[in-house]
């Protein structure tokens, strides 16, 4: 799914090996969706290969259904112990961000599951609703598989996976926007910091625009929410010269990765709604921005 993530398989690659790398992409956006974390995601994959490579193949009916059972399994073991992490986390906690290569953001179902909103919807979610949530709604996996990934009935993943519906169908962002949408406001608002223009700002700020700044107790950020145009505008008004910003594909949808010098300062990823900014999420925790600053630097 990242623009890198892509492994080639060689014809003298063993049969464990070449199934796993097949399903790898697979594995490690449902790992993502998961937890909101590329590194997280990543060590998944790692418990999930280790575990992997102990298995006797001929046993293995679909090693597709069997890959996918162990990552959701380490990965709901990991979401729990996340939870706890999070509960301690200084400031509003936002999801890694993610470069994305331009055919996830064709994929509309994915772009849309991977975008910031979405996942901080998903993080409302408890661990097995999230898990099931995202087999089914996302990767549309029987309910008999998902039951087997999570270890409940497949009556009772019916119920979850209808619960789940449920609660994110109420707290989803609201329509569809185009990714032309997006692009376009983002442009506009892209021209507007880098001008300093404060009234091109507040003319591309929803009133009710919200900015989430998640610097995680590291480096500065608002430690509550920014709501409202004109507080948002003075916010982003402040942010000192000599920074660089560059688009870029970030789950899956236009985004804006902030530069002091080489390093990456902040990702700002952008919800959208009737071609004004609603929701603004910048990513300023180091911790945060090393998967984006290695895949930038490779692809620059």
């Amino acid at each position: 799914m990242s623009e890198h993530s892509g492994h080639r398989t060689d014809s003298a690659t063993d049969p464990a090996t070449e199934a796993f790398l097949t399903h790898r992409n697979l594995l490690f956006t449902i790992a993502y969706q998961m937890l909101g974390s590329a590194a997280d995601a990543e060590d998944v994959l790692q418990e999930t290969w280790l575990r992997w490579a102990g298995v006797d193949l001929d046993t293995v009916r679909d090693r597709r259904a069997y890959l996918v059972r162990v990552a959701t399994r380490q990965a709901l073991k990991r979401l729990r112990t996340l939870g706890r992490r999070k509960e301690s986390y200084v400031g509003p906690w936002l999801p890694e961000p993610l470069l994305t290569a331009p055919d996830v953001a064709e994929d509309v179902v994915l772009a849309d599951s991977v975008s910031m909103a979405m996942l901080l919807v998903l993080e409302t979610l408890q661990p097995t609703e999230r898990a099931v949530f995202v087999l089914r709604e996302v990767f549309d996996l029987s309910y008999d598989e998902i039951a087997d990934a999570v270890g409940k009935s497949p009556a009772a993943v019916r119920q979850i996976a209808h619960r789940a519906r449920a609660h994110v169908a109420a707290r989803r962002p609201r329509g569809v926007v185009s990714p032309a949408q997006t692009r376009d406001a983002l442009e506009a608002f892209h021209r507007a910091v880098e001008t300093g223009d404060l009234q091109r700002l507040l003319d591309v700020l929803a009133p009710d625009v919200v900015l989430l700044t998640d610097g995680g107790g590291i480096v500065p950020a608002s430690p509550s929410p920014v709501v409202g145009a004109g507080q948002v505008a003075q916010f982003l008004y402040r942010i000192p010269p000599g920074r660089s910003l560059e688009p870029a594909q970030v789950n899956g949808h236009p985004a804006l990765i902030v530069r002091v010098g080489d390093e990456v300062d902040t990702v700002i990823a952008v919800r959208v709604e009737d071609g004004l900014i609603a929701g603004l999420y910048a990513v300023r925790n180091p911790e945060k921005l090393s998967h984006v600053g290695r895949e930038t630097t490779v692809s620059r």
